[in-house]
């Protein structure tokens, strides 16, 4: 059956994402507010996609996001080699104060009726900053995509973002 969808059959990639990359710093069971260890989680929507096609099926796939050369984008940048996911990265550089920064996720499990908790610092992201012309799409297309996908936080997270995912 089609749907309308025209997907090549074979391309250089099998999938690219645009959107932004994350680091959770997760307490697992102990309440944030008391917890003296975290374990690092690197994440965001569009990599999740891009990742476990890579990691689960052997997908040739790719993340087109922003990185800040600090040694929090180095942690970011190794998992996502070690996930398999081709990086197509515009690089920021951190001023050793105010940023930019890479998003950074707090959270805890919850434990019985205790519910998880989950917040967010996005202040200053690199992603927010990302804008038409940052990436080589022509290069990144060369060899063909066989699907294309963004997402709905990544779209709003500043006014220059939508024009990114447009631009590809």
């Amino acid at each position: 059956m089609k749907y309308g969808l025209d997907i090549r059959p074979e391309a250089a990639l099998d999938f690219v994402s645009v959107g932004a990359l994350v680091h959770r710093l997760d307490t697992g069971t102990i309440p944030f507010r008391k917890a003296n260890q975290c374990a690092i989680h690197v994440s965001g929507g569009e990599f999740n996609c891009a990742a476990n096609l890579a990691d689960c099926f052997r997908m040739k796939t790719g993340v087109a996001t922003a990185m800040v050369d600090y040694p929090i984008g180095d942690l970011i940048a190794e998992r996502v080699r070690a996930m398999g996911v081709t990086p197509f990265y515009k690089r920021f550089a951190h001023d050793g104060v105010r940023g930019p920064n890479m998003a950074t996720v707090y959270s805890d499990r919850g434990h019985g009726m205790r519910a998880p908790v989950v917040f967010y610092n996005r202040s200053n992201e690199a992603a927010g900053l990302l804008k038409a012309g940052d990436f080589d799409w022509k290069t990144i297309f060369a060899g063909g995509v066989r699907w294309f996908h963004s997402g709905g936080i990544f779209a709003a997270l500043s006014p220059t973002t939508p024009e990114v995912i447009i631009e590809a």
